[in-house]
């Protein structure tokens, strides 16, 4: 479909749990679960919160990474499908709080009943998207990408049963049977899971046929369509998947803030995105993991010192791209090829 922007630094999946790659992996993965747990003995639930943050932009990293770093698929619209899902819960929670029906069904605050439909929900959009961008190549695929984003974000601005500009707050987390999704670390463990789980997804699509399949259609599609394989398929199975993903990610995100506005559709929010992915290395499984850290840390930290903290985010951006084109994954590997 589209050439992807640094077919050096993408690797496969592989086996990412051996040698220094494997250390550098099981780090990440103990320090997002351990510091929370830290946070939470010593009582500070924003710091709770802030790993929770972090644990869901990685998730709709991993969404982005299915279609840009695997699939070569540069979508600008993948914040599309994060507030999509966001407003799925948001709206479902807005029903079941004043009892009107949505559709002629009655709204739900159970995270069971949000989930599949938000799921379902960015599939079919993504489908409609995709069925359409994949028929275009390079620069005309991220801008048809970018432009029906857009077209769902000006529609949310201007659906004032919904809150339009300002928003739709959700007055009550959406509860999940058996734990208490109000409790600040319950919710991290629930995310925490949740991004483990699409992880392991993309890790067994990627180690699949259909994962070889998807590598040859971005390195190769002429050779892939000489094998009897058609690329338009196979890359608009990955950009569905990926969208999902993604929307999951952003129904959780909502209940996480409580409120979900047009912002989390914005053209911005899929320009972060992409940073997270190439931050923490395109195409790499614990890549949007690690760079939901360093961008998520250095908002947090930086921004709270200065207005300009993008500056700095920028020249931590350009060195990546200069000097690490692996990303934080590959520079803490020191360069193998797997995760």
């Amino acid at each position: 479909m589209t050439e992807h922007p640094h077919d050096t630094a993408a690797a496969p999946v592989g086996a990412p749990w051996l040698g220094r790659q494997g250390l550098v992996n099981i780090g990440l993965l103990a320090l997002t679960l351990l510091a929370p747990l830290v946070a939470h003995l010593l009582g500070e639930a924003y710091y709770v919160n802030l790993a929770t943050r972090i644990v869901l932009v990685a998730m709709a990293g991993v969404g982005l990474n299915l279609a840009l770093g695997h699939g070569g698929m540069i979508s600008f619209g993948h914040a599309a499908y994060f507030g999509v899902g966001g407003y799925v819960a948001g709206i479902s929670a807005y029903h079941a709080f004043d009892g009107s029906l949505l559709m002629g069904l009655p709204g739900s605050d159970e995270m069971l009943a949000i989930w599949p439909v938000a799921l379902l929900a960015c599939g079919l959009l993504a489908l409609a998207i995709g069925a359409v961008s994949l028929r275009t190549t390079g620069v005309y695929f991220i801008m048809i990408t970018l432009a029906f984003a857009q077209m769902v974000y000006y529609f949310a601005t201007s659906w004032p049963s919904y809150g339009g500009q300002d928003g739709l707050p959700i007055y009550l987390r959406n509860g999940l049977p058996l734990v208490d999704s109000q409790d600040p670390l319950t919710f991290f463990l629930v995310c925490f899971a949740l991004l483990l789980l699409a992880m392991g997804l993309t890790s067994r699509l990627m180690g699949s046929r259909f994962g070889a399949a998807l590598t040859m259609a971005r390195l190769n599609e002429t050779r892939l369509a000489t094998a009897g394989i058609s690329p338009y398929p196979i890359r608009l199975t990955a950009f569905v998947i990926s969208a999902m993903i993604t929307g999951l990610a952003g129904a959780l995100y909502a209940d996480l803030n409580g409120f979900v506005s047009p912002a989390m559709l914005s053209w911005h929010l899929s320009g972060e995105l992409m940073v997270i992915v190439i931050l923490g290395g395109v195409g790499r499984l614990f890549g949007p993991l690690a760079g939901a850290i360093v961008y998520v840390l250095m908002e947090t930290l930086l921004g709270g010192l200065t207005e300009y903290w993008l500056f700095f985010l920028g020249l931590v951006l350009l060195g990546v791209v200069l000097f690490a084109r692996q990303g934080v994954i590959g520079w803490l590997a020191g360069g193998e090829p797997h995760g």
